[in-house]
């Protein structure tokens, strides 16, 4: 079982565990989703199952060091440095393990680089170690766990296996979203049945996901691979087209299983926090990642920025800056700092390569500027709101991101910027002929269904940007209209998804960041 996009999944594991779950009493119905979770995790992860298990017991004991502190020091001031260190070592144990992880290859591999280039005669040898399936997502959740008992937020659970769930729930657990333990810990624990509404909605939306995942985004990836993969032997226009359905396919993908996740999280009575809201309707990039990968940047906002911005340096820096900068600009220094650190955090969580530190550089760069001329747009009474400047801060946005996005994908720094290069100095298109769709990997016809269906994702996020409650309306709409627009997914999914012979099978993007 590699996916939520398998025949393993969606026909065996998932159906297996509803029955199972709605055989059980409310009060027991926590074990099966444990069970059935840790099942899935080691499906696909096996013994690496032992770090996020790990992951799990080490929070319970530390948010347990933490209230214990909290009763035993009669003085705040004193209880608090405690479980400040106690919170740095949960933060440094738990980042460490990710690093150690996902860094050490990409660490090493420029320690010999600067050896070589500093004619150093060492060659460290770099170790293979293991990926857990989504260890970029539960270490944020079980260090924002920690953060919040701290900050008394929340109470410490006194129950390991409910901070286990919380963890390794296997909807969540590839990609997300990055849940908060007040979110999900006690409504994962409450049992609820399942019921025809939850069945009902869940199901249009997993429905909904596989549509986007298969017969768009699975579709474009032998295009997208052979034009990064080849790029020189293309032009610049060729390479526009790379990166423009790069990031329609990475969007489709991500939301796609997103949609997956979320639909079949309520089937069983849990409600996800989104992670996505029509971010192609934004007008900056700031903006934009306030609609894109949500739970991401809130957590950024939570436990990087805030904690930067609101230290005593940048207080310090405020204050003495305040006179010659004035009231806005003086607080904008202190929020870059943080902001930096915020981007530099996002491009490494993505994955480790210079390119993803640039990437995030490249979004921190353009938030900076947007900050920076937000009081000469005030000033000259330019608003992008309304009208035509509405849609053209549209465009002009989707292209920087898309740009982003080229950065994100390529296989490394010098081949983005090579890239970038031939798409000004050589902006030109072959012909689409029959060879070139033949080297492509595609013909007219997989053209002109993604166009479609494009267009139809297109249809209902407008609809979804003017709230428009569509899925109330499907449910609430005559049976006959219901079904037939559950059957026609499913049948556009069979007759239409990318699978079977001639595509390799892709699992979801972000399971690997």
């Amino acid at each position: 079982m590699e996916s939520y996009f398998t025949v393993m999944f969606a026909f065996f594991f998932l159906p297996v565990t509803m029955f199972v779950y709605q055989l059980f009493p409310a009060r027991k119905r926590w074990i099966v989703l444990l069970v059935a979770s840790l099942i899935f995790f080691w499906s696909i992860s096996g013994s690496l199952i032992l770090f996020v298990i790990l992951s799990g017991f080490m929070i319970h004991y530390f948010g347990l060091w933490m209230e214990n502190i909290d009763l035993q020091c009669s003085s705040h001031k004193e209880a608090q440095k405690k479980k400040r260190g106690v919170l740095v070592f949960a933060i440094c144990m738990h980042i460490g393990i990710l690093v150690l992880c996902k860094y050490t290859g990409f660490l090493l591999g420029n320690i010999n680089s600067l050896f070589v280039w500093l004619n150093i005669p060492i060659l460290i040898q770099v170790p293979k170690i293991g990926l857990p399936i989504g260890i970029s997502f539960y270490s944020l959740q079980a260090v924002s766990y920690c953060v919040d008992v701290y900050r008394q937020k929340i109470t410490a659970d006194h129950n390991p296996l409910r901070l286990l769930l919380f963890l390794v729930f296997f909807p969540t657990i590839m990609e997300g979203p990055i849940c908060r333990y007040e979110q999900t810990a006690y409504s994962l624990w409450e049992g609820k049945s399942i019921s025809y509404s939850s069945l009902t909605f869940g199901t249009q939306r997993i429905l909904w996901g596989v549509f986007k995942k298969l017969v768009i985004a699975d579709r474009l990836n032998p295009m997208v691979n052979e034009l990064f993969t080849n790029y020189q032997n293309y032009s610049g226009g060729m390479v526009c087209i790379a990166m423009v359905t790069y990031t329609l396919q990475l969007y489709m993908d991500f939301s796609g299983t997103m949609d997956v996740v979320i639909g079949t999280a309520e089937i069983f009575g849990v409600h996800l926090p989104e992670n996505f809201r029509q971010p192609f309707f934004s007008k900056s990039i700031a903006e934009f990642w306030q609609r894109w990968h949500i739970t991401l940047g809130t957590w950024f906002k939570d436990y990087v920025f805030y904690p930067v911005s609101m230290s005593k340096m940048a207080k310090k820096i405020t204050r003495k800056t305040k006179k010659k900068l004035g009231y806005y600009y003086a607080p904008l220094v202190a929020g870059s700092i943080a902001l930096f650190a915020v981007w530099i955090c996002n491009g490494l969580w993505h994955g480790s390569g210079w390119h993803f530190i640039f990437f995030g550089l490249y979004h921190f760069f353009f938030i900076l500027m947007g900050n920076l001329m937000l009081p000469l747009l005030r000033k000259y009474h330019l608003q992008f709101n309304h009208g035509f400047l509405r849609y053209l801060a549209m465009i002009r946005t989707t292209i920087l991101v898309c740009i982003g996005e080229l950065i994100f994908r390529a296989d490394g720094l010098r081949i983005a910027l090579a890239m970038i290069k031939k798409m000004f100095v050589d902006f030109q298109f072959e012909s689409l002929n029959a060879q070139m769709l033949a080297t492509l990997h595609i013909d007219m016809q997989d053209i002109l269904l993604v166009c479609v269906s494009v267009l139809i994702v297109f249809v209902i996020s407008v609809c979804k940007e003017k709230n428009v409650q569509i899925r109330k309306k499907v449910a609430s709409g005559p049976i006959v209209f219901r079904w037939t627009l559950y059957y026609t997914l499913i049948f556009a999914v069979i007759l239409f998804g990318a699978y079977g012979t001639g595509y390799v099978p892709v699992d979801p993007m972000y399971a690997s960041y």
